[in-house]
């Protein structure tokens, strides 16, 4: 099988969207119908690094299945590659590879024969495929002829990645890849992905490390309960936290917060420092400052710390009053 992308004379500008995309479970009406998805409204651009973030539950695996073509929507528009699903099925799966959050592989298989079986499931020639260089991509290419069930969990979450990826599609989806998966073997399966990325392939991610998803995202969706509640750049998201942490780190630990700052959101740290949490633009670093070494203590040190993506996740999520609302051109 040909590659999508070449097929094409020219590229979409969304690897992914969808429009009033809809799923209903059960039967409406019945009382036990629930909505997945409520009319989402998602672009994925071409060549981004995407990150699809939300609570269990929220829709983010039913999403990613309608694309997969393993669960059929309710109603609404979804195109894979400039690919509508529906009416050019075909096609749209051959676009986009998958990686499950389940490992779902045959235990007595192994991982050249796991490739070469998906590869001829999408109809890729012999001569076109890449079973030992994609085993070699995932360092996997010592346990070429291993049985699977003799794996570690995480060859196995990278035999995923290379079997996602044995048709060469435009697009990868990483569901949860690094669940369960050391520390040097998570920095491997990124280093592969941005390896991926730099070849010109979409990456869309969820996963529940959100330290992740800042540090490789371009830019992030959050869904909660079948919708969306945000979607921008990384920075312009993390821009929405109204709230900034002082943290005044003392010559000598506290034990108590210096009665000067209890009007002010202060808390103590384990280390004996304070953090005192604001509104930026509703008060004054230099009169918290003053009130502190009113109170006798002595700083030996002062930062200023930001909302990260967890802040604006939770505060998204649970509907926190600190985030800003979502601007109308996104």
């Amino acid at each position: 099988m040909s590659s999508v992308s070449s097929a094409s004379k020219s590229l979409p500008d969304y690897a992914l969207e969808a429009r009033g995309l809809r799923k209903i479970y059960g039967t409406a009406g019945s009382g036990t119908a629930k909505e997945a998805l409520k009319g989402v409204d998602l672009q994925i651009p071409r060549g981004s690094i995407f990150g699809l973030l939300g609570p269990n539950g929220a829709g983010k695996s039913t999403f990613i299945n309608i694309f997969a073509g393993l669960v059929k929507k309710t109603e609404g528009e979804a195109r894979t590659w400039g690919l509508d699903i529906t009416t050019q099925s075909r096609r749209a799966r051959a676009a986009i590879g998958v990686v499950p959050q389940e490992i779902n592989m045959d235990v007595f298989f192994t991982p050249y024969e796991i490739l070469e079986l998906m590869a001829g499931f999408y109809g890729v020639p012999q001569a076109e495929r890449r079973t030992d260089e994609l085993l070699d991509a995932v360092g996997l290419a010592d346990k070429r002829n291993a049985y699977v069930r003799q794996l570690s969990g995480g060859m196995k979450r990278r035999l995923l990645v290379a079997k996602a990826m044995v048709h060469n599609p435009p697009v990868l989806v990483l569901d949860e890849p690094t669940a369960g998966v050391d520390i040097e073997l998570r920095r491997q399966l990124w280093d592969y992905v941005r390896e991926l990325h730099a070849r010109g392939t979409t990456i869309v991610l969820t996963t529940h490390y959100l330290e992740e998803a800042q540090e490789l995202c371009d830019q992030i969706a959050i869904i909660n309960q079948g919708e969306v509640v945000a979607c921008e750049p990384k920075e312009k998201l993390l821009q929405r936290m109204d709230r900034k942490t002082l943290v005044i780190q003392p010559v000598e630990a506290l034990s108590a917060i210096p009665e000067g700052l209890s009007g002010f959101d202060a808390s103590l740290r384990e280390d004996g420092g304070l953090a005192i949490t604001y509104r930026k633009g509703e008060a004054s670093v230099a009169e918290m400052i003053e009130r502190f070494r009113a109170s006798g203590s002595r700083i030996d040190d002062l930062r200023t710390e930001e909302p990260n993506l967890e802040d604006v996740f939770l505060a998204l999520t649970y509907n926190n009053p600190d985030v800003q609302p979502p601007t109308q051109d996104r």
